[in-house]
């Protein structure tokens, strides 16, 4: 295992883990946790044994979102530019965690507030414990839910449901989150990271070929017609249906064998 101090890395079988690592400011983003979970993200990216990510958070929380403890205005000094803090390190972190063409699976922990809910809800398949809640903290301090909240609560759950959650804070139950969609499952604490763990190796042993194929037909899918998605799905399956992944996926099948999948 590397660490970076705030984001500690690790990789086993083809996942690579990534553990935000401030529990004494319940994962809260500072500068050098922004750069150092980019860099990881960058490095599945970059990595051809990387085949999946689990993201997760070390102690009893998962995020609490951007640390305020540098931005108290009682210090004085000069109004915070809080688009700049966007555009340097979370909306590029968040366009390189959508546009990853292996799957990401995140283990919410504890808590995940503000920006914190926000980038568990950009991976691609998101466990929590029991007793995590998620929180549109943004409402409380004067802010607008970022890190691309606004566009995944209204996506996801409709625009009432990401209204409410939005304009009031009100944290939302693990299982709540689930039972809405908003996550894929909530499961015993105990029992997280186990679950958790089994999935993304069981991801990084798969065709992560056509699940980054997948991946990406579904992101588009949003904003695109059904004409547009046909196109797009006929392409995809044509690079998918060259690759040896779908040659050994039919001899497993005809064989009656385990499939051993190269990503290729």
């Amino acid at each position: 295992m590397t660490a970076s101090d705030s984001v500690l890395s690790a990789q086993a079988d083809g996942v690579l883990t990534l553990t935000l690592n401030r529990p004494d400011k319940l994962n809260s983003f500072n500068e050098d946790m922004h750069l150092a979970l980019r860099a990881g993200i960058q490095r599945a990216h970059d990595d051809d044994a990387v085949r999946a990510v689990l993201l997760t958070g070390a102690g009893r929380g998962f995020c609490a979102g951007q640390d305020l403890g540098d931005r108290d205005p009682r210090k004085g000094g000069p109004v915070p530019d809080l688009g700049h803090t966007l555009d340097t390190f979370y909306n590029p972190t968040l366009r390189l965690m959508r546009g990853l063409d292996k799957p990401i699976v995140c283990a919410v922990n504890g808590v995940a507030a503000g920006a914190g809910a926000n980038i568990a809800f950009a991976c691609d398949i998101v466990l929590a414990a029991k007793s995590a809640r998620f929180i549109q903290a943004f409402a409380r301090i004067g802010l607008v839910p970022d890190a691309g909240g606004t566009w995944s609560l209204a996506r996801i759950l409709g625009e009432p449901r990401a209204k409410a959650l939005a304009l009031t804070a009100e944290p939302l139950p693990a299982e709540t989150a689930a039972e809405w969609g908003l996550i894929w499952k909530a499961v015993d604490d105990a029992e997280l990271m186990a679950e958790a763990g089994a999935l993304a190796a069981a991801l990084a042993a798969g065709p992560t070929l056509g699940l980054g194929l997948t991946k990406r037909l579904i992101q588009a899918a949003a904003t695109g017609s059904l004409d547009q998605q046909l196109d797009l799905e006929r392409d995809a399956q044509r690079d998918a249906g060259r690759s040896a992944d779908y040659a050994e996926g039919v001899t497993a099948f005809l064989e009656k064998r385990p499939a051993r999948f190269t990503g290729r």
